[in-house]
């Protein structure tokens, strides 16, 4: 089983986190239903974790609440955000499950942005991701440096701007001089694989947690990975050693950023602290689940728990990220 680490310090003694009932008072989420909203179709790695979330959840939650999944897909999870942002109520009951480059699309000031990331009330994040370059294993395509003298060009399939299925290796054919082709408007990284399997497509790029089945059955290999890693891609290439410069390096790393958490969940700003706090405590019981660990490590997560307090810090900081970095940065990202 793959180990796993709880970014967060849990104090039993005085716990801040304790969100039991008063006596004579019903717990906070008894007979009431959770929704979590994901911006994808189903079949994807934001809804896979969503799901698994959602059957574990339940236990966690004073009260025991129904916890559903509702798919809300579109502008790589832009209208879910938005909707959870101006349209949901902050009664506690809802959350959602999004890009988690918004954070990035926030910085670049992306069309049709109508929230501040850093006024979400941030449940955090149950995993970090990696993003990995993956191409089909029939190909003869084995090393980053192949891809360099690639004839003809390497055709990647991508959802659009703004996810790491395109922005990645936009900067890798940008900064890197790789010869792909990047072909966008897939609904999700679901749909993108099947392309894969169909040979539509040579190959995508995405989260590790989301390729590594196929990776595993030895449909695609994995060639370059970017900042964030775990164990078994360790040895691969870094997109930032794959470039000479510091700014290209720079550029780089702020797209790799939002990576530690890598699975945001977030609730609409003005949410009661008790039902923040209620969550940061579920969310922290979940991730140490004998069973939910299992069915994670089937599912090609690690499971790293940020909390939510965590997550707004960060994302505090790359949306204060130099400007001259952010000036070449926005060259290359964007929304659609």
């Amino acid at each position: 089983m793959r180990a796993f680490v709880v970014v967060v310090a849990l104090c039993l003694v005085a716990s801040p986190f304790f969100t039991g009932p008063v006596r004579g008072q019903q717990p906070l989420f008894a007979g009431k239903t959770v929704t979590i909203i994901v911006g994808y179709n189903p079949g994807g790695g934001y809804d896979l974790v969503a799901r698994l979330i959602a059957r574990y959840l339940p236990k966690y939650l004073p009260g025991n609440p129904a916890v559903v999944v509702q798919n809300m897909p579109g502008a790589n999870s832009i209208i879910a955000a938005n909707h959870v942002y101006t349209v949901a109520k902050p009664d506690g009951l809802t959350i959602g499950a999004f890009n988690r480059n918004l954070i990035l699309g926030q910085l670049v000031k992306a069309p049709g942005i109508r929230f501040d990331m850093t006024k979400f009330g941030w449940v955090g994040s149950p995993a970090s991701e990696t993003t990995v370059l993956t191409i089909r294993n029939d190909l003869p395509y084995r090393a980053a440096t192949d891809l360099l003298k690639a004839d003809p060009a390497v055709i990647v399939g991508a959802t659009g701007p703004g996810a790491s299925t395109y922005d990645f290796p936009l900067l890798l054919k940008a900064l890197a001089k790789f010869n792909l082709r990047i072909i966008s408007g897939y609904p999700s990284s679901a749909d993108i694989m099947l392309a894969v399997e169909r040979k539509e497509v040579d190959g995508r790029a995405g989260s590790y947690s989301s390729t590594k089945p196929f990776i595993d059955r030895g449909l695609v290999r994995s060639i370059v990975r970017g900042r964030a890693s775990v164990p078994d891609i360790a040895r691969l290439p870094m997109d930032e050693d794959l470039v000479p410069d510091a700014r290209s390096k720079a550029v780089m790393r702020l797209r790799s950023s939002p990576e530690i958490i890598g699975r945001p969940f977030v609730a609409p700003p003005g949410t009661p602290e008790e039902y923040i706090r209620a969550y940061w405590d579920a969310f922290t019981k979940v991730a140490q689940d004998k069973e939910f660990l299992v069915d994670a490590d089937k599912a090609g997560l690690e499971i790293n728990y940020v909390r939510g307090d965590q997550a707004l810090q960060i994302s505090r900081d790359v949306l204060g990220a130099a400007p001259d970095i952010v000036k070449v940065f926005t060259q290359f990202f964007s929304f659609n």
